[in-house]
């Protein structure tokens, strides 16, 4: 009765040619997916390396404004050009001017500047020696650049009496430095300071 369930000696299980197949498929298989995963892992690591490295130039190049006039030239009660005095902060990179945008944003008008070497108008803003040293690179922090804007060619009339503006200054790094102007509510003389 048990004769034909009962396993002989002389039989084998034998391990066909298919089962072998799969076998070195799923092989060939994981060794895909693990250089996949590598690639990937190399590329995220990549990502983040230069995404700290951004980080870190905006957080440590920064321009300092030591300090900020306005003039009113036409004796109109309205400033007609505004002028920064700049520096780079300690721990900073070079911060080249030249590279750089304002943003300037008041009640009346929005507008992006950059950088013209002939003069200050509605879209460019230019910068002079102070002391002797350089016109747009700031190296040291006892280098000092002023950045003038012209505040009449952005508005109708200058920036009235009483009235603010804001400035973004954005340098080649990305770093933004944002510095408040706000005009006294009467103006005496042809300089104040904002």
């Amino acid at each position: 009765m048990f004769d034909d369930i009962l396993p002989e000696r002389t039989d084998r299980g034998q391990v066909g040619i298919g089962t072998l197949i799969i076998f070195i498929a799923l092989v060939l298989v994981a060794a895909v997916a693990a250089g996949v995963l590598v690639t990937t892992a190399d590329q995220l690591q990549t990502r983040a390396s230069d995404t700290g490295t951004d980080a870190q130039a905006q957080v440590s190049n920064q321009i300092d404004v030591v300090s900020a006039t306005g003039e009113d030239t036409n004796d109109d009660d309205a400033l007609d050009t505004v002028t920064l005095v700049a520096k780079k902060s300690p721990g900073s990179k070079a911060i080249d001017l030249s590279e750089a945008t304002i943003q300037y944003t008041s009640a009346n008008t929005s507008a992006t500047l950059s950088y013209g070497s002939s003069g200050a108008d509605d879209t460019t803003f230019t910068t002079n020696q102070v002391g002797g040293g350089p016109t747009t690179v700031l190296s040291n922090t006892s280098e000092r650049v002023e950045i003038e804007i012209s505040t009449s060619a952005l508005e109708t009339n200058g920036l009235d009496e009483g009235s603010s503006a804001s400035l973004d200054i954005v340098d080649q790094s990305g770093a933004t430095t944002t510095y408040g102007v706000n005009v006294p509510d009467v103006l005496t003389g042809s300089y104040v300071k904002v």
